[in-house]
């Protein structure tokens, strides 16, 4: 069972139902004692890094979501937003972000020809093995919008890469945290591929 995490914020009703589509059991709670119990974890998200945070710490979903990642080690993916959470802060805001990945939130450089948001389909390239990416393979394109980037720490905890006026990370692992910062509910069959490898770990 997959407990996405309902704070208020994210694209729940069509990432439950692609998980449907490809037969994974998901259920969309915000209920604190509900999450505890979860098996696996996903962290949607749309909108405003700062008002995500404060959604979560003010719930107090902070401190379990901060139990079932590091002490539990539970898998968990966050996806947009979401993985936009797992570093430690965004230049959007001002908040502390989770923290359990090495790295930080970047607004995209004004580029010539560059438009903010990055919005449509963009191509992929894979940069290590993981359990999240398996089955991907020749050219691979997923679904984003967003105007802030992920730049990790460490190269390693990069899983796919893709390119917008500059190289920037598509999808992380760190240990057991997953990240996706484009829209795999909106991806067709990549997307359906991915959530199924999540839900398979």
């Amino acid at each position: 069972m997959i407990t996405i995490v309902d704070y208020g914020m994210g694209n729940l009703g069509s990432i439950r139902n692609m998980f449907k589509r490809i037969g994974a059991a998901a259920v969309i709670t915000g209920d604190l004692e509900q999450i505890a119990r979860a098996e696996k974890i996903l962290l949607p998200g749309v909108g405003a890094f700062d008002n995500a945070m404060l959604r979560i710490d003010e719930s107090g979903l902070r401190e379990v979501l901060d139990q079932k990642a590091l002490v539990e080690r539970v898998p968990v993916l966050g996806i947009c937003l979401g993985m936009q959470l797992l570093t430690r802060s965004s230049e959007e805001g001002s908040r502390p972000g989770l923290g359990w990945v090495a790295a930080q939130t970047k607004r995209f450089p004004a580029l010539p020809g560059l438009k903010v948001p990055h919005m449509g389909w963009n191509l992929v390239e894979l940069t290590r093995d993981s359990a999240l990416t398996g089955g991907l393979a020749g050219e691979v394109r997923f679904y984003f919008v967003h105007s802030y980037y992920v730049c990790v720490d460490d190269e390693k905890d990069q899983i796919l890469k893709a390119h917008y006026g500059l190289d920037f990370t598509a999808a992380l692992q760190h240990d057991n945290i997953y990240g996706a910062q484009f829209h795999p509910e909106k991806s067709h069959r990549f997307g359906m591929q991915l959530l199924k490898n999540f839900a398979s770990l």
